[in-house]
């Protein structure tokens, strides 16, 4: 499994800390243990934020960059080495070895930062933080500059002001190197066989966790210790739920089965969606409606290409839509009115993408100053045109009711224009067919 090398993360807050104004400092706590129910927890998973700057997964720690600070600007306080409770909860990196194994430059027990960083903070003219994400930490942060605030008299400067930083960091995020590309590569990888093994798996009378788990499986055999999200398993009506993830319902012969998943692999999202017959072969209807779906998603891959803005992949698959929604009766009227009016929206109620790395819906901005941003290389993004015609929608043939489709790719941009990363999962009907054949 490709694994990013220390070097990334070093990079990162040089960059990070380069943009920054002088005599500034930024601080990046790590993510809470959530409670799953009573005594459990929730699998640990590291914010993304803090995860990108440092690559350390443990919980309860603070990073800290002081640009200029002449003992070193990388801080970071994390948890001892406590052999007593690494017998209970795992072993630990500790303040010792973290300038060796995560390379920062000092580093102090978690336990101590009500202490140190105070004095960090003092004479500072700006704080870099992401306020309003954890309440919990934003009053430590509040009582840490309240007691620099205390000691004016004595001759400290407390900071002032703050600034968000995500304005900064998010936007280094948004555009990937290419050594996070390889390794979105193969997540991609990972949950295109995955994506393959639930066609080749599938009869009806299977239950959708029983497909679910065979996506899961062919994830945690390639290294991938869960899920870059909840897996949706839709079958027959189902699919027409966007977020639909109980997964309990039976498959039956006949239905169209919409899978939503994708794996996480060193911190890096996958995502896929694939709609495909449980019986492996396509109603004449289904068949009408899912190459409908797949001439918008085509038409909108060809948009993603330096220069053209977020959205016209969206447009132009809203066009093929509807144009086709048009010719089969599901609308009626003036296409560009129907655009104009969204009237479409009764079928397709969502964009046709979102960008991908860390998060599943990663971080970056959409628009600037009110305008679709531009893609440049280095972005990655889904393209997921879909059609949902609701199984109590009388308004059209009674045919059509109840099929849900969407079509979902990972999608890089390039210097010359996109590369799909989930290539390998088939998407033609006669592809699908023969796969599960």
């Amino acid at each position: 499994m490709i694994k990013l090398d220390s070097s990334e993360y070093a990079r990162r807050r040089q960059q990070l800390m380069a943009a920054m104004s002088p005599n500034s400092i930024a601080i990046v706590p790590s993510a809470p243990l959530t409670t799953r129910n009573r005594d459990v927890e929730h699998p640990f998973r590291q914010d993304s934020d803090f995860y990108y700057l440092s690559g350390f997964a443990e919980e309860h720690a603070v990073l800290v960059l002081v640009p200029g600070r002449e003992h070193g600007e990388y801080v970071l306080f994390c948890q001892e080495k406590i052999k007593e409770q690494e017998i209970w909860t795992g072993r630990r990196v500790g303040p010792e070895a973290a300038p060796e194994v995560l390379g920062a430059d000092d580093a102090f027990p978690i336990t101590d930062i009500d202490d140190i960083l105070p004095g960090l903070l003092e004479g500072k003219d700006r704080i870099y933080a992401s306020l309003g994400v954890r309440q919990d930490f934003d009053h430590q942060l509040m009582q840490w500059v309240n007691h620099i605030k205390t000691q004016v008299r004595n001759g400290a400067t407390p900071p002032r002001e703050f600034s968000a930083l995500d304005h900064l960091l998010h936007e280094m995020r948004l555009i990937k190197s290419d050594a996070e590309i390889a390794v979105m590569k193969e997540a991609a990888e990972v949950s295109a066989e995955a994506h393959k093994r639930a066609m080749q798996m599938v009869k009806p009378g299977m239950m959708e966790y029983q497909l679910e788990a065979e996506i899961l499986r062919t994830f945690m055999a390639a290294g991938s210790r869960w899920p870059a999200y909840p897996s949706i398993v839709g079958t027959g009506d189902n699919a027409c739920i966007l977020h639909y993830t109980q997964n309990t319902e039976e498959i039956k012969d006949g239905d169209l089965i919409l899978i939503d998943a994708g794996c996480e692999l060193d911190y890096y999202a996958a995502d896929i969606t694939r709609t495909f017959p449980a019986n492996g072969k396509f109603s004449d209807p289904q068949k009408e409606l899912y190459q409908l779906v797949l001439d918008a998603q085509i038409a909108a891959i060809e948009q993603v290409k330096p220069g053209n803005h977020w959205n016209q992949p969206h447009e132009a698959a809203v066009k093929v839509l509807v144009d086709g929604l048009l010719e089969l009766g599901l609308l009626e009227g003036d296409a560009d009115e129907i655009i104009k009016d969204e009237k479409y929206r009764q079928f397709y109620m969502h964009k046709t993408g979102h960008w991908l790395g860390m998060d599943v819906h990663d971080v970056g901005e959409y628009r600037i100053d009110g305008e679709w941003r531009e893609l440049e290389p280095g972005m990655v993004l889904t393209i997921e045109p879909g059609l949902y015609v609701s199984p109590d929608d009388e308004t059209v043939d009674e045919q059509w009711r109840g099929i849900g489709i969407r079509i979902e790719d990972d999608v890089v941009v390039t210097k010359e224009g996109c590369q799909v990363l989930t290539v390998d999962v088939p998407k033609a009907i006669d592809a699908i067919e023969d796969l599960m054949a």
